[in-house]
């Protein structure tokens, strides 16, 4: 009998000469990309905006930047705070600062504000009305990297110590005396950058630490447990150098964020994928002596299910790229690339070791036909034991759930539905400040700012009008609505004088969601206003800017993608169902149960957001991430489910029966798996960045949700439900 194209390919990278022919090509591919390339969290991360151009408030900013420029160039605020009250030695101290900042410029710095050349009484019109703050700037060169603005920070930190003999950005807060944080665009910069860089570090070794626990705990083997490790790591070794290269060459940008996801995601599914492999490999040596027969027909009879699992999975995250929103499309290649390299190195790599350590593998579980056992045994001068049956309690959640259906699916629907619901409570913040630790230098030099000042002076909302030549002054409208605190004299245009820029301080904070409401109603008065004023076409005439603005433009383009990606992701990966399963039906309930799984992941998610780690919102950008990855991932497990399924009716063997050894067969890897990947999703919660820990929460309860309720009991019980009409149209529904 010829052999099928799988089991041709399994003896082609597990073969006795081959295996070392694909072990070589992988370490060759690991060492040459090392060497020519960098790797992806050496290049320097994307800072530019993530807004396309067409955005209100992006074409507000290069209005400004046209008609009003400013060649100061990027800010550091240095944010003093003194709860006694600043003096007038603090504010002579500061002044010292700055003159030997003048005597010795600090790298890439452009404009030095003269405040140490200014009366001391001229700071003191500076200070805040409650006397406690004031915030003195720094302007440098918006060319200045990461590296070059965490140097000059250092030295202004040795600077600051030698003017007042002491280090007052180490004083907390609550301690008395002078204190000072760097704010603004570089403090908050530098502050990321740190952040994610002893992320990815602290991230990779829980990750891999987390699963080596589990994989012994649940196979008790330690040479099984470091194989799916060694495989992913490998894989990693040559995506990480080949992003290097994409970024450096300018074909994506490096989003350190999405670096930070990708490690969990090929390192969790990549073991999810090799046990898949793995389990069935254990299974066939039980039954088959040859370690390398085993292996070709392991690789036939899993192989075809991790590969359209790995499909689904980059498809599924490919679509980001669809994105307007640039942290959502900057996802897209690390992710999809990522997994399709990981997936490679499991049907090719993984094969090759395991046929290089055949049944050494699993020591010292060392899995024995029956004759191999009696004679090992007969060795050990022991009594020969009958194995016990493999898989017995998942047979039983089998029975269950086909043989009692509707009571499955009635429990199970109703708890998805009820937490299903609890996610329409949600509140999401747009700010992304809040996402980092309230400790954070920047964060709390953010904070002081917002104590101490008026709260609209944080941001101002800009609102820019084109006068068509006419006279006009909106000031006085402008500040007759109700949530508009102060309104700055109107600037007029350098180049074009028929353009008039209004400041428009809030009168509440402007990171906040109200603020967004006010911002949007905003947009809808000024036309009206400049209507009133004579002006033609006033709905074209004017712009409004500002970090509100931003937020209110991000909700709208966040918004438009969600509706654009999510139904294109549904509608893909149903199709690539369809085509692989040939049923129409189970496509459908596959799609329908990860959707809902995914709406109660986000309102289970939610409770313990909001209940354990005090969250009062979740960042806006969770809904979609976590959609993308519950939908694919979810995906994957029902595949392999399946694929056992349909084999055992091509079998002949009796639907509801076929239905519950599929159960059997693939719930304890299929448990195992998601474990682990509920586990490195959880990983993340260890981070001290919101935004990391809120995905990780939500994602790690979609994963589990889908292990222990949607695949082994709700798919299950709608298949028997539908019965022969599950496999429709395809040939198993005709028998």
């Amino acid at each position: 009998m010829s052999k099928s194209p799988l089991e041709r390919w399994g003896s082609i990278v597990g073969g006795k000469r081959s295996r070392w022919v694909t072990i070589a090509i992988w370490i060759t591919l690991v060492v040459v990309l090392g060497l020519l390339f960098p790797q992806v969290n050496s290049v320097e991360n994307f800072a530019g905006d993530d807004l396309p151009d067409n955005m209100t408030s992006r074409q507000a900013a290069a209005l400004i930047e046209e008609q009003f420029p400013s060649d100061s160039g990027v800010p550091l605020l240095i944010v003093w705070n003194k709860e006694e009250g600043l003096v007038k030695e603090d504010l002579q101290q500061i002044q010292g600062l700055y003159k030997r900042l003048e005597v010795a410029p600090l790298t890439a710095q452009t404009v030095l504000p003269p405040l140490h050349q200014l009366p001391v009484e001229a700071l003191q019109s500076m200070v805040s009305e409650n006397g406690k703050s004031i915030v003195t700037p720094v302007f440098f060169d918006e060319s200045a990297n990461a590296d070059i603005s965490k140097e000059n920070l250092a030295t202004l930190t040795t600077l600051t110590e030698k003017e007042l003999g002491m280090n007052p950005y180490e004083k907390s807060l609550d301690e008395s005396g002078l204190q000072a944080r760097f704010s603004g665009p570089i403090g908050i910069s530098v502050d990321a950058t740190n952040l994610f860089k002893s992320a990815d570090f602290k991230l990779m070794t829980a990750t891999v630490i987390l699963i080596l626990v589990l994989l012994i705990a649940i196979y008790r083997s330690p040479i099984l447990s470091i194989i799916p490790i060694l495989v992913v790591s490998i894989a990693f070794l040559v995506v990480s150098p080949l992003l290097g290269w994409f970024a450096e060459s300018g074909w994506i940008d490096k989003d350190a964020q999405a670096i930070s996801i990708m490690i969990v995601l090929l390192f969790g599914a990549g073991t999810d994928y090799c046990l898949f492999l793995i389990t069935r490999y254990r299974d066939i040596l039980l039954e088959e002596p040859n370690k390398f027969l085993a292996l070709s027909q392991a690789i036939k009879e899993s192989a075809d299910a991790i590969a359209m699992s790995a499909l689904t999975v980059v498809i599924g995250l490919a679509t980001l790229g669809l994105a307007d929103y640039g942290s959502f499309e900057r996802f897209a290649v690390p992710f999809s690339f990522g997994v399709l390299l990981t997936g490679v190195a499991i049907l090719t790599l993984l094969p090759a070791i395991l046929s290089v350590l055949g049944r050494g593998a699993f020591w010292p579980m060392i899995p024995r036909t029956e004759e191999m056992a009696k004679e090992h045994a007969e060795k050990k001068n022991k009594p020969y034991k009958e194995p016990k049956s493999n898989h017995r309690f998942m047979k039983k959640v089998g029975d269950f759930a086909s043989n009692k259906p509707w009571l499955v699916i009635v429990v199970t629907g109703a708890l998805l539905v009820g937490l299903a619901l609890v996610s329409s409570q949600i509140k999401y913040s747009y700010d992304l400040l809040s996402s980092f630790p309230e400790d954070m230098p920047s964060r709390e030099g953010f904070a002081l700012i917002e104590e101490n000042f008026t709260p609209g002076e944080l941001a101002p909302v800009k609102v820019l009008v084109d006068t068509s030549g006419e006279t006009i002054d909106i000031s006085a409208q402008l500040q007759e609505l109700p949530y508009v605190s102060v309104v700055d004299e109107a600037q007029t245009g350098q180049n074009n004088p028929d353009i008039q820029l209004y400041e428009v301080d809030l009168n509440k904070n402007p990171y906040s969601n109200e603020a967004m409401d006010d911002v949007d109603d905003m947009k809808k008065r000024v036309p009206e206003i400049l209507e009133e004023a004579g002006i033609e076409n006033a709905s074209e005439s004017y712009w409004v800017g500002g970090e509100t603005s931003v937020q209110l433009d991000t909700k709208d383009v966040q918004s438009s993608d969600e509706k654009l990606i999510q139904p294109i992701i549904i509608i893909i990966l149903f199709v690539v169902l369809v085509l692989y399963l040939r049923a129409i039906i189970t496509s459908i309930h596959l799609m329908v149960t990860v959707i809902v799984s995914f709406f109660a992941a986000l309102g289970a998610g939610w409770l313990i957001l909001t209940n354990f780690f005090g969250a009062d919102a979740i960042a806006s950008t969770i809904p979609l991430y976590s959609f993308v990855f519950i939908i694919a991932l979810g995906n994957d497990y029902n595949i392999f489910m399946i694929s056992d399924i349909w084999k055992n009716r091509k079998k002949g063997i009796e639907h509801r029966e076929a239905v519950a050894r599929g159960v059997a067969s693939t719930g304890s890897v299929i448990t195992s798996a998601g474990l682990i990947l509920a586990g490195t999703f959880a990983v993340l919660a260890s981070l001290p960045i919101q935004v990391l820990v809120q995905f990780g929460v939500v994602t790690a309860i979609g994963i589990l949700l889908d292990t222990f309720i949607v695949r082994p009991l709700l798919v299950p019980a709608l298949i028997s439900v539908f019965g022969r009409y599950s496999y429709w149209p395809g040939k198993l529904w005709k028998n």
